[in-house]
């Protein structure tokens, strides 16, 4: 029986999303940029990375023709191959918003058709009856932040007084998202998520997607880091996913990094938690050996989107794809006669656009496995296209949203 690996490279985008105007990002291309950037050296960084961006397996795969495809260019000073071995292509997105929930969701077949709720720009975030509730509810003197915000800047600028005070900062951003940091010792990583289960109950009124625990180590501003103990704590879907189908036939589902978060733990049969993508790489090769026919390993890198991309890091990002990009032969090397690979993304994040935000922009689509064929995919009007094609490889029934591409 034959199984499935799909990769969401976290924040990945190829540009060229047709409503990107609407969102305030025309013209963003997550690849592009930083290929862009690192031809004309911006993308140096000592004892990191120099030169063009390489990605050679990747673009063995068609990555860079997949990318002119959807943008309407090569990126610049990457090698074009002359042939390709696996079935390329990009998909745009027609959920609502451009943030992770969405993405993964309809990547798994169930596109957002509803809006979420969002937190003004200007001013408080917060109104004052969520904060006062939310205060009182968990039993704490107020909260810092209440703003719009980079993580890190923000934990930066308060962490000292939420040490003295006991405080949580809080704080969101252009996604439907209310984030919490604090510290592992001094506040307490129970607590806190604690706290943020009191704040996902109160805030479902709101429609916002996300309460997500941000906590961080350190005694001092310069010192502060945040941890790899990050916890999202999601609305379910609107409706069942493709993971919730799967379950339901009796297959399973391995969840790698904070996919059994964003699916609010529905449709999953085992969650492995790593940290860092060469990490998750690791947990995801472990997965695979182990996985039983018919199953789905699932895995969400985080580190392109929360350490490069929100923190506009081109070097970090292009050495970042340059890591992964060396690690697929190993996967390659473990794939079993009927397996099939999908690497995609949820959304872009482009580190040389204005801002700390996701960016709208379409995915690339590879798939590739030793039965598939190579060719060309075009560009897909819907990310529900690419569960379909694993809920086809894997031979259960059809959803509604989207059709095989297989």
């Amino acid at each position: 029986m034959a199984r499935a690996f799909l990769f969401v490279l976290d924040s990945f985008g190829v540009g060229g999303a047709p409503d990107a105007a609407a969102y305030g990002d025309e013209g963003a291309d997550t690849l592009g940029h930083i290929a862009e950037f690192c031809a004309a050296g911006a993308g140096d960084r000592e004892g990191l990375r120099s030169g063009p961006l390489q990605l050679p397996n990747m673009s063995a795969l068609g990555l860079v023709h997949l990318a002119k495809a959807a943008s309407g260019r090569f990126p610049a000073g990457m090698l074009v191959p002359e042939k390709v071995y696996a079935m390329y292509g990009s998909a745009s997105e027609v959920s609502r918003g451009k943030d992770t929930p969405s993405g993964h969701w309809e990547i798994a077949g169930t596109p957002v058709t509803f809006d979420w709720g969002y937190f003004p720009t200007e001013g408080d975030a917060f109104p004052p009856q969520l904060v006062e509730a939310l205060c009182r509810a968990a039993d704490i003197p107020g909260i810092l932040g209440n703003c719009h915000a980079s993580g890190t800047d923000i934990i930066a600028r308060h962490g000292e007084e939420h040490i003295r005070t006991g405080k949580p900062i809080c704080y969101t951003s252009s996604d439907s998202v209310f984030q919490v940091a604090a510290h592992e010792t001094h506040f307490g990583l129970d607590r806190l998520m604690t706290f943020c289960t009191i704040a996902r109950a109160l805030l479902d009124d709101y429609n916002i997607g996300r309460v997500i625990a941000r906590p961080f180590v350190g005694e001092t501003a310069s010192k502060f880091q945040r941890t790899g103990n990050r916890r999202d704590f999601s609305v379910p879907p609107p409706e069942p996913t493709l993971l919730d189908r799967l379950v339901k036939e009796g297959r399973k589902v391995h969840a790698i990094g904070k996919i059994g978060d964003i699916f609010a733990h529905q449709g999953v049969t085992k969650l492995t938690k790593a940290d860092g993508n060469m990490a998750l790489f690791d947990a995801s090769l472990a997965a695979i050996d182990e996985a039983e026919d018919g199953s789905l390993v699932f895995t969400n890198f985080v580190d392109f989107d929360m350490l490069y991309g929100h923190r506009r890091d081109v070097a970090g990002y292009a050495a970042a794809l340059e890591a992964f990009d060396a690690r697929l032969p190993d996967l390659d090397r473990r794939l079993q006669p009927t397996d099939i690979v999908i690497l995609t993304a949820d959304h872009g994040c482009d580190p040389t656009w204005r801002g700390t935000d996701h960016t709208r922009e379409r995915v690339p689509v590879l798939m590739f496995g030793p039965s598939l064929r190579s060719r060309s995919l075009g560009v897909a009007n819907t990310f529900a296209h690419i569960g379909e094609s694993v809920a086809k490889h894997l031979g259960i029934a059809p959803g509604h949203h989207g059709r095989s591409l297989i």
